[in-house]
Order: C-alpha cells, then structure tokens, then sequence
C-alpha cells in the first residue's frame, strides 16, 4: 500500500473517523501540545488619515493575526445620491489632533468591551470620489461576535464623536456642509 491509501482497518466503523493521525513518509508533524503563548503578539491600534485612495487588502492584512479566527471589516464609501441630489463626490476634512485622540479612545473603549487582538481605523481626507472608500476599519478577534460588534461600536462612536467634516459635492455645482447630528459640539451638549 502507498503511503496516500487509506485501508479501512484504519478506521473505526461505526464513526468512519481515523483511530490515529496518518503520516505521510517524510512528512513532519508539529506535537499537538504546542503552546499558544510562543505565537505571543503584541495587540495594535492602527490609525491613519490619507488623502489616498484607502486599501480594503491593505487595512485587512495589517489586523490578521494567527491568534484570531475572524477579521470584521467595515467600508464606508461615497454614494451617488442624496435626498434627490446627484452626489459626484465627498470632501473631508479633519482636525487631526483631536481625531487622532479620539480614535485612540474609540480603541480603548473597544478593548475593555471586547476581547479583541488589532484594530485598524483609516480615514481619507480631501476629495472621494462615488464609490470610493472614505474610511475603512478593521478588528480581529478570536471569534467573529466580538469583531462584528466592536466594528460596528467603532463606526457609530466615530460618527458621534471624532472631528471630521463632510462636504457633499453635488452635479448641479452646488455643496453642502454636513455636519453630525450625533457630534457634542454641533448639539450644544
């Protein structure tokens, strides 16, 4: 028998699975005790404002880790339309030190919520044009609950509370500022 046959003596019958792990010749075997902590890695927060167009590859590649089993992704980007008005592009604009600390409390905030391993928060300024991204953010975790809630607490947070600006770019050569409604300093609060 090759070494890539299977004979049925191999298995138990009634549940057809393999009595004990088949080895190819030549073939080396990591021991199944291994420990998780010599994949040790040091949790990041990754934040970054760019007028360049963002990359959903690159902002995922940055927070997968091989301690996680899920990565969450959420992907702002410029419709074409808004309450009637043709939109040919978004204008952002930031004041970056205070987003900057904004954000960094948006991923703290997560962590104490979530046990999540890397978070990656990038934000575009200037012009985006429809169907570009306007900000992109990425978390791993271990499992997929905890990533799929702190994207989503991250975005709504970020709407809430981060200084960035918006300014719709309408076909008929008109714009319109807008601002947050959720934001503290447009609401007085």
């Amino acid at each position: 028998m090759s070494s890539l046959e299977i004979n049925s003596s191999s298995f138990n019958q009634e549940t057809k699975l393999p009595l004990s792990p088949l080895l190819v010749e030549g073939s080396a075997r990591e021991p199944l005790g291994e420990d998780l902590n010599e994949v040790e890695e040091n949790s990041k927060d990754i934040i970054k404002f760019t007028a360049e167009k963002l990359s959903i590859d690159e902002v995922s590649q940055l927070v997968i880790s091989p301690l996680c089993g899920a990565v969450s992704l959420f992907v702002g980007t410029t419709r074409n339309n808004f309450e009637g008005k043709k939109v040919i592009s978004l204008e952002y604009e930031a004041y970056l030190p205070m987003a900057e600390n904004e954000i960094r409390k948006i991923c703290s905030d997560i962590r104490q919520k979530w046990p999540v391993k890397h978070i990656a928060v990038f934000h575009r300024l200037g012009s985006v044009p429809v169907s570009e991204a306007s900000i992109i953010i990425a978390v791993s975790s271990a499992h997929r609950a905890e990533s799929l809630q702190a994207v989503s607490y991250a975005i709504d947070t970020l709407k809430a509370k981060v200084p960035i600006w918006k300014k719709e770019m309408y076909e008929e050569s008109s714009s319109s500022w807008k601002k947050n409604k959720e934001c503290f300093w447009a609401t007085g609060d």
